[in-house]
């Protein structure tokens, strides 16, 4: 028997949340953007009249006012989001103990063993979300979760799409490829190459050509296409290790040398460090991204030798990135520290005729220590000076530009 997979998608969720608390907001456009000040000034989400008025998600204000001269800004309420996630999730628990988080407003429901069907299941979702929540939902029903989630895309806002075995061809194959999971801004290059443009020219084109260009990530997507996904929804509690980690930063003024991306990028690295060991895991590659202030962005990563989960070997492997591959040749904006290829911190390790491991081990009892006593009194009772000097250099900055 084919699985029954829901994806719920809450329409323009943080808008709509803004619009609940504010019910003069309900008619008019509306975008949630991030503070201007802090240069996050960007539409982090946007209502259904700004939507039809051009407004897009990710642009700047600037740009999304010139659309629509009325637009209303609101600022985000992180906590008014989190509240109404839960309420959802609440709901969807009432129907099975298989609801997987995608974000703070999408889940995948396994209803495989109710005694409705999947399409009912969807259309009770809708009237219970509108009537206790306020806000409005798109739900797609299908037989696997990538076709489910393409189904809660399809018809927005507040409607139901299936998706079965016997029309995914007729309904899925004529959609553009990038519409499907997986298949992001890098893919889609390597695709759009050999004219590979919907899903159905994906399903149907040669799986050799798919795994020489793409590798494992082709034969994935070429099998999603082909309606072959059998990953399962995570039972309720559950929870997956990170395949990466990362942080980054927009600060308030740009950075105009080393010393200063050295303060951000062991700022960031404390946050990712923290990450790797929390999970009870190693890196065994680090990545940087640079924002430069013409908003061009390049992305380095570096392969390490032996794995590492230390503050001071990830920042430092970061660091260097930086300075080999940056010339400052403009400002930065904005730099992301990444890592990825995460193994278990117990697992056997190769290491290398020069691997400090001595001084590796003293650097990891140390961050151990120091790990407990933020656990236990916060994150501020312990920091580096490196990091505090960041913080500082920060506050003044920002005070010298107010005082202009």
């Amino acid at each position: 028997m084919d699985r029954v997979i829901l994806h719920s998608d809450l329409n323009n969720f943080f808008a709509s949340v803004e619009c609940r608390y504010d019910p003069t907001l309900w008619e008019k456009p509306v975008a949630v953007c991030g503070s201007k000040e802090q240069r996050h000034g960007i539409v982090l989400a946007k209502n259904q009249p700004a939507k039809l008025m051009g407004v897009k998600t990710g642009e700047a204000i600037w740009q999304a006012q010139k659309k629509c001269p009325e637009l209303v800004i609101v600022p985000p309420h992180y906590d008014r989001y989190a509240k109404f996630s839960a309420a959802a999730r609440g709901i969807y628990e009432s129907y099975t103990d298989r609801v997987e988080s995608f974000g703070i407003d999408e889940c995948w429901l396994d209803v495989t063993n109710c005694r409705k069907s999947g399409e009912e299941i969807a259309e009770e979702l809708r009237s219970r979300i509108k009537s206790k929540l306020g806000v409005t939902v798109s739900v797609g029903v299908s037989f696997n979760k990538v076709f489910a989630k393409l189904g809660s895309d399809m018809k927005k806002p507040d409607a139901v799409t299936v998706i079965s075995r016997a029309n995914f061809k007729d309904t899925v194959w004529k959609l553009p490829v990038t519409d499907m999971l997986g298949v992001g801004n890098s893919v889609y290059a390597q695709l759009h190459r050999y004219y590979i443009e919907t899903i159905g020219d994906l399903a149907n084109a040669s799986p050799e050509l798919i795994k020489r260009r793409l590798g494992k990530c082709g034969e994935a997507i070429q099998a999603y296409a082909n309606g072959l996904d059998s990953s399962p929804v995570a039972l309720v509690g559950e929870s997956h290790p990170a395949k990466s980690i990362s942080s980054g930063m927009t600060l308030p003024h740009d950075l105009t040398c080393d010393s200063e991306a050295k303060e951000l990028i062991y700022y960031l690295s404390e946050t990712v460090a923290a990450g790797v060991r929390k999970q009870g895991m190693r890196c065994t590659e680090v990545s940087v991204a640079v924002k430069d202030s013409k908003f061009e962005r390049i992305t380095r990563q570096k392969k390490l030798p032996v794995p590492i989960k230390s503050t001071f070997e990830i920042a430092a492997a970061a660091y260097s990135i930086f300075t080999e591959n940056y010339s400052w040749n403009r400002s930065v904006r904005n730099i992301t520290v990444g890592v990825s290829g995460l193994v278990p911190e117990n697992s056997a390790v190769q290491t290398d005729f020069f691997s400090e491991d001595k001084a590796r081990q003293r650097l990891e009892a140390l961050d151990g220590a120091v790990d407990k006593l933020r656990s236990r009194y916060g994150s501020e009772c312990l920091k580096r000076a490196i990091v505090m000097e960041f913080e500082g250099l920060t506050e003044r900055k920002s005070f010298d530009e107010g005082e202009k």
